[in-house]
């Protein structure tokens, strides 16, 4: 079971639900020690008092505000905790809103919300039931780690879940990235859509969504640590030459997108109106697109 991240309630309206929040993710990377090469020694980084020149403890360090050149104004946990804040002991819901409305840039981490105790099932599970029904997520404030923060509340598999999100004074505007005015035709419009089409999948299930290369540097420490060669990237096939065509290379693209599918491998045309004799070409078409792909099936790295 995760650990607590924050304690506290939920708030929309008069009904208030005691939540204890977890966090909906885990590292699964790998973390590496900084070490002295030379001999493998640990470098650390140590905490100095620059007044007294000596290292100091965590539990002697607190947190303190830079007021001019020469002024540290201390501030304590217990006082941030304690400001006069609605937020600062629970999550405050503002306003229902559809998720579409909602800038995906704004959004951040996820928490999952776990009802406190037996009392607090009831209206957890009422808050739950509305947001499903209602096709709405939540808005609302909350203050963790001195400062006041904004949120969205959702459900995912019966449970409500907390993302931190980023104010809208945070999101950088970013006219200024536009790139120039461009002339683009249908067909090169309508060929994108038809890579993304071919692209397009119900969810991320699959190999190519797992994290490959946290793997790898497994493979390679423990080929370290057995005191054998690290495992060698394969030699990457030939590229093909630079394709400057638009067009061409959207064609290209479609059909690797088919052949990866195991589909029909010939290059996509736009499309033409066209009677009878549909089905013989096409299954002749794919028969020998079948036997094709299955020759040129690029192998999968480890």
């Amino acid at each position: 079971m995760p650990r607590t991240v924050w304690s506290g309630a939920i708030s929309f309206g008069l009904v208030t639900v005691p939540i204890h929040v977890v966090s909906a993710t885990e590292d699964r990377s790998i973390h590496f020690h900084r070490v002295h090469l030379a001999d493998m020694g640990r470098v650390r980084n140590r905490k100095i008092c620059e007044i007294e020149d000596r290292e100091v403890s965590s539990a002697e360090i607190g947190k303190g505000y830079e007021w001019g050149k020469d002024t540290i104004i201390p501030v304590l946990d217990a006082e941030l905790r304690e400001m006069p804040l609605p937020t600062a002991k629970a999550i405050e819901i503002e306003a229902f809103v559809p998720v579409e409305s909602i800038d995906p840039i704004q959004i951040g981490d996820g928490y999952y919300l776990q009802p406190d105790g037996p009392v607090a099932s009831k209206p957890y599970v009422l808050l739950r039931r509305a947001l499903e029904r209602s096709s709405k997520v939540a808005v609302a404030k909350y203050a963790w780690s001195g400062r006041e923060r904004l949120g969205l509340l959702r459900v995912r598999d019966d449970v409500i879940v907390l993302h931190a999100m980023h104010w809208a004074d945070e999101v950088r505007d970013p006219s200024e990235l536009k790139p120039e005015a461009v002339d683009l035709t249908d067909a090169e419009i309508t060929e994108a859509e038809h890579l993304i089409e071919r692209m397009t999948r119900d969810d991320l299930a699959g190999e190519e969504f797992t994290d490959r290369y946290t793997a790898a540097v497994e493979a390679m420490i423990d080929a370290k640590r057995e005191h054998r060669e690290p495992p060698t990237a394969e030699e990457p096939a030939a590229a093909p030459g630079q394709i400057v065509d638009l067009m061409a290379a959207l064609k290209e693209s479609v059909a690797k997108a088919r052949t990866s599918r195991s589909e029909d491998a010939s290059v996509h045309d736009m499309p033409k109106k066209k009677v009878a004799k549909k089905t013989a070409t096409k299954k002749t078409t794919a028969k020998k697109a079948t036997q094709k792909t299955t020759a040129r099936k690029p192998k999968r790295s480890a």
